[in-house]
């Protein structure tokens, strides 16, 4: 299989896009899934677009589950004076934590998966501010593919 940690964001929209879903499985399920995350979020403050954060100033909480042991990889993300930053674990109190499967994840972050269809499948759980919960898919560009 390919490795997805060696991809920029449009490559790994591509990937995800062609891919199976056993096999985005089989690779959240894996050895490689730390690996795969970390990258992922620490590129995202790359997509990120600070004209439509405005003042926005907010943590979110990350947790992506359906790790074979059951727990979840958590991750923080700051927004805060037009920037946004990532780090793993959770540190601050969040005004939003948003939960969600491993391939569910990588459809949502390469454009594969709308945040208000997978809300509504009950597949991304969200907790706290929910106009920050709408806002926040408009403050990142999905790779077109």
């Amino acid at each position: 299989m390919t490795d997805p940690t060696t991809m920029g964001p449009r490559e790994l929209g591509a990937f995800v896009k062609r891919t199976s879903t056993p096999e985005l499985r089989r690779l959240m399920h894996g050895d490689r899934r730390p690996a795969v995350l970390d990258e992922i979020f620490s590129n995202m403050p790359e997509v990120f677009r600070s004209d439509r954060a405005g003042a926005l100033n907010a943590v979110i909480h990350w947790r992506v589950g359906d790790r074979p042991d059951g727990r979840t990889d958590d991750y923080e993300m700051t927004v805060a004076g037009g920037r946004c930053s990532v780090r793993k674990g959770h540190y601050l109190a969040p005004d939003l934590t948003l939960s969600i499967g491993g391939v569910d994840f990588l459809s949502l972050v390469t454009g594969q998966a709308h945040a208000v269809m997978l809300v509504m499948r009950g597949r991304l759980k969200t907790k706290g501010d929910l106009g920050l919960a709408a806002k926040f898919p408009t403050l990142f560009d999905p790779p077109k593919v």
